[in-house]
């Protein structure tokens, strides 16, 4: 990306999936920011927000996790100021927290645009828990039933303003922090032309770039756009033997013979698919098999489509944690939290996060019963899906989609199924969803 090449080194972080800026200075800018004007702009707390409260402050266990995990943030820079030493507090404390949280459920995620470091905050929430989240009372309060529930009523909360019209206004192309500014759309367009510049961005969604915010009437409707039918055609259409990518993404990992249980919060995150599958009846069948998982960029298509032609023989979503990352590394004398850690626990997620799974029975008997996998990530909690069990598909229709964000998503194959020619690991760009992402031997 063009504005990445002037980051120093030092503050240059990988951002997968480009939910957070790359130079997290803009990242702790925009925090920053946000922090000054709730501090200068006191108002009355949410409903939601002061459940929240209660919930901290009348329940013991949650008291002692919530007090501790920002007392467990070093005193140190870069914990406790912005890392240009500029002075900017960071939230060091429960009611402070709060208050961001507050001010964060009327507004929509945007571009830091305050200085030369310009970058994405796609992940408000996941900004505001960074540092807490990487602590050892971060790690319980986030694995937490209760504060889960919590937090699930926060993020519909915020879910409700983003489909409503007062969260257009970031779409508005002279707006502060627009995702229709010079910057963001010419990032919107390189995203969607996978690193090339052939097509506008009217040529590829559906939109109306004679309205001032293209058409588009809430952020979520933004979100979920959709592509033009003819911008990303099936592959191969009438061969079964085909698997389409199910979303827009970068290949994270493939991994065979995935064992039925394993533990995994370690540091190579293997697969445990009794977890991944939430204890289903179905998931032994899927032990010894392969996993391919990929993930969503936070400027890409939010849709999922149907791998293979097929019935969906069972689907149901999971509820599961929204901010819980594994203790890889813990603060510590010459030790730092991961900036990125939700983000990169990409295995973990898979049997943690909220998600949705889809059986489907393919068409193709080399295949039979395969499953999807679409994992809800921070912010990212709300998994639609758009078909019934007992329907039949054709690959590449639509079963689904990421509400206000994006995350990341799994294809499952049983023993003995033989899949091959999937991408490599972390590719430059997204694999175009319907394209061909695999190909399954006949028997």
């Amino acid at each position: 990306m063009k504005h990445e090449k002037n980051i120093p080194p030092e503050h240059h972080t990988h951002r997968t999936g480009e939910w957070l800026p790359h130079d997290h200075r803009a990242h702790r800018e925009w925090l920053a920011g946000v922090i000054e004007h709730v501090d200068q702009n006191p108002k009355d707390l949410h409903p939601v927000v002061l459940e929240f409260k209660d919930l901290i402050e009348k329940n013991t266990r949650v008291w002692l996790l919530f007090s501790s995990m920002f007392d467990q943030i070093p005193n140190k820079a870069p914990y406790k100021n912005d890392p240009q030493g500029g002075g900017h507090p960071t939230v060091r404390d429960h009611i402070h927290m709060l208050q961001v949280i507050n001010h964060i459920l009327t507004t929509a995620p945007s571009w830091n645009d305050k200085s030369e470091r310009v970058g994405l905050v796609g992940l408000p929430f996941n900004a505001l828990f960074d540092w807490p989240m990487g602590t050892k009372s971060g790690f319980a309060a986030f694995l937490d039933p209760q504060v889960n529930a919590m937090l699930k009523k926060i993020l519909n909360a915020w879910a409700e303003f983003l489909g409503s019209p007062d969260s257009a206004y970031v779409l508005k192309r002279d707006a502060k922090g627009s995702w229709f500014s010079p910057h963001g759309h010419d990032e919107l367009q390189f995203t969607a032309n996978l690193g090339k510049t052939n097509y506008k961005f009217e040529e590829m969604f559906h939109c109306d770039p004679s309205d001032p915010h293209m058409g588009y009437k809430s952020w979520d409707e933004f979100f979920t756009r959709h592509f033009k039918e003819e911008v990303r055609p099936v592959a191969s259409p009438d061969d079964d033997n085909v698997i389409a990518n199910a979303c827009e993404s970068k290949t994270y990992k493939v991994a065979r013979d995935v064992k039925r249980r394993d533990k995994f919060w370690l540091k190579g995150q293997p697969y445990s698919v009794v977890d991944m599958l939430a204890q289903d009846p179905l998931a032994d069948q899927f032990v010894g098999g392969t996993v391919y998982q990929a993930f969503l960029s936070a400027l890409s298509y939010h849709r999922w489509h149907a791998p293979v032609s097929g019935k969906l023989v069972k689907a149901y979503v999971v509820d599961g944690t929204y901010y819980s990352e594994p203790l890889f590394e813990d603060f510590g004398p010459n030790k730092s939290a991961d900036p990125e850690g939700e983000v990169t626990s990409q295995g973990y997620l898979t049997a943690t996060a909220t998600r949705a799974i889809m059986f489907f029975e393919a068409d193709n008997p080399a295949i039979g019963l395969m499953a999807f996998l679409g994992i809800g990530m921070c912010e990212v909690s709300t998994c639609e899906m758009t078909v019934k069990e007992g329907q039949h598909v054709k690959k590449g229709d639509e079963i689904g989609m990421f509400h206000f964000g994006g995350s990341t998503h799994c294809l499952m194959f049983r023993k003995g199924v033989e899949v091959e020619g999937f991408p490599e690991p972390h590719p430059e760009h997204n694999i175009p969803v319907r394209s061909e992402v695999a190909r399954v031997k006949s028997t």
